[in-house]
């Protein structure tokens, strides 16, 4: 399956909001190499998209229609809507994530 694939506003931010950190904290290089690498794992969706699979956080509240894959201790929530995929967060796994995924998501 070759899907089209569409990163919403929150997983961009998200995105941003890593690449800035990394090079806040460590180095421009080292965020330049982690951005090119989310970005290639989220393009990698467009074939294999169904090898993802649901969040723990959202399946317990009986919610199955996203799908998550992990990046480092990064994960990367998205959606299957007929042949699109949606991307809609790209978060670190170290912090607590049930309440965000399910504010994010289920709005």
């Amino acid at each position: 399956m070759n899907c089209k694939i569409y990163i919403i506003a929150d997983a961009e931010e998200d995105i941003i909001s890593i690449y800035k950190y990394v090079a806040r904290n460590d180095s421009i290089q080292k965020a330049e190499i982690l951005l090119k690498s989310i970005e290639e794992r989220i393009s990698n969706l467009s074939e294999l998209a169904n090898r993802g699979h649901i969040p723990p956080e959202l399946e317990r509240v009986g919610v199955y229609e996203y799908r998550e894959i992990h990046f480092k201790p990064y994960r990367i929530i998205y959606q299957i809507i007929d042949y699109n995929i949606y991307v809609h967060c790209v978060l670190d796994s170290r912090r607590e994530l049930e309440d965000l995924l399910q504010e994010r998501l289920l709005r």
